[in-house]
């Protein structure tokens, strides 16, 4: 993320200059599903009112160090200081954060005598942000919580600490999650960390903090918002409730997502994008699929972005499911007025989209090769996402799939 202009007024001072514009706006409202969300440009300003409902005093501002070292977070940490709310920062956390981020953070948040977290920033520091909320008040071992059974049952939930989050992308939808993803550096996984409890308390969508994202990540962020709206969708589960948050969270980044990714200043695209995010996240407890089955262990191994290895992945995980969702896509394909209202139409307009906003047609153009093409199948197949995939591959499936998305055979 680039710089804001230098000179920057406080946030504060800027929302104050804005409320009365946007309160008329169409994407500016205090939503309660599925917590309080408060969406909106300018309302990183009722971030210190955020804090005293939550009984907030000294709360630990988790980030990455990119954000840290950019004049948001630190007018951020001046405007909670100037309202009677010291807090201090935390960034030492890898873009996929591990086990020994998390072990960190729990340290800081201790030894600072915090009350409280302020996830601010990508999902990355979203996830972290909510591991160490949750770490802080157990004693056992951060992977004694994975997504397995019942081990959410193991949580001292009572000393659980509460959360405010404020993406500052619009991608993972991680503020309205209730589990983090968390690289397991020794297995060389990536391990979901859930409890129900997990769910930031409060929520803030300012799409004002994803001006200066640059043109890549707005896009590679935009098509992993993109990937949970449309994997919650094919899901086979039964929720018609999440399947229409889906298909309009899909609407959306099709109407706005190309704007918001050629004019990084259209802040009605970017909000816009960030209220699709939150919703494709809201919608992925229908359930996800192959694309983040290989994502995971694809992120685990190569480090790589994992909204972009979600939208290089997408035709292809698509083209393997058709037989299973020829009549869910061709729906859709109606709600979104596509000129080719059909499976074949909706693949042609993914393949156009990613063209448009310069996403990699393969693997193997982002440094990846077949070498563990096996490997990657097995891990693919464990993955916990793999539950929810229209189709259940085999090992050997996903390795096949691997090695075209690797080569471009779509």
């Amino acid at each position: 993320m680039s710089e804001n202009s230098q000179g920057q007024k406080s946030l504060v001072q800027q929302s104050l200059g804005q409320q009365s514009q946007v309160q008329q706006s169409d994407f500016y409202g205090n939503w309660h599903y599925p917590t309080s969300i408060r969406a909106g440009i300018g309302r990183i300003s009722e971030l210190a009112l955020a804090c005293k409902e939550l009984g907030m005093n000294a709360p630990l501002v988790v980030t990455d160090p990119a954000l840290a070292a950019l004049p948001m977070v630190k007018q951020v940490v001046v405007d909670l200081v100037d309202q009677g709310i010291p807090c201090e920062v935390f960034s030492a956390i890898k873009a996929n954060p591990c086990e020994q981020n998390i072990t960190d953070g729990v340290s800081a948040f201790l030894q600072g005598k915090h009350d409280g977290i302020i996830a601010f920033g990508g999902g990355s520091a979203l996830d972290a942000g909510k591991a160490v909320a949750l770490m802080v008040g157990q004693t056992r071992p951060l992977w004694d919580f994975e997504d397995i059974g019942d081990n959410f049952n193991r949580v001292s939930v009572e000393r659980m600490a509460k959360v405010i989050a404020i993406p500052t992308t619009s991608g993972t939808g991680s503020e309205v999650g209730r589990a983090s993803v968390i690289t397991d550096e020794q297995a060389h996984i990536k391990r979901i960390i859930f409890h129900p409890k997990m769910l930031p308390n409060i929520v803030i969508l300012d799409a004002q903090l994803t001006l200066g994202l640059p043109a890549g990540l707005t896009a590679a962020t935009g098509m992993d918002a993109l990937s949970h709206a449309l994997e919650a969708y094919c899901a086979p589960s039964f929720h018609p409730m999440a399947a229409g948050i889906a298909i309009e969270a899909i609407r959306l980044i099709k109407e706005y997502l190309p704007r918001a990714t050629a004019n990084g200043n259209d802040l009605e695209a970017r909000a816009q994008v960030m209220a699709a995010a939150t919703m494709g996240a809201t919608a992925f407890q229908r359930g996800l699929g192959g694309m983040h089955a290989l994502a995971h262990p694809l992120g685990a191994l190569y480090d790589s972005h994992h909204g972009l290895l979600n939208a290089i992945l997408m035709p292809y995980v698509l083209k393997e499911n058709e037989q299973a969702i020829t009549h869910k896509i061709a729906r859709l394909s109606r709600y979104l007025a596509l000129e080719q209202q059909s499976f074949t139409g909706f693949l042609n307009w993914i393949l156009a989209l990613r063209s448009q906003l310069a996403i990699p047609h393969s693997l193997q153009e982002i440094g990846i090769d077949t070498s563990r093409a096996e490997d990657i199948g097995i891990m693919a197949f464990n993955d916990a996402c793999a539950a929810g995939n229209p189709i259940t591959f085999t090992a050997q499936q996903y390795s096949e799939l691997f090695k075209k998305a690797v080569q471009g055979e779509c």
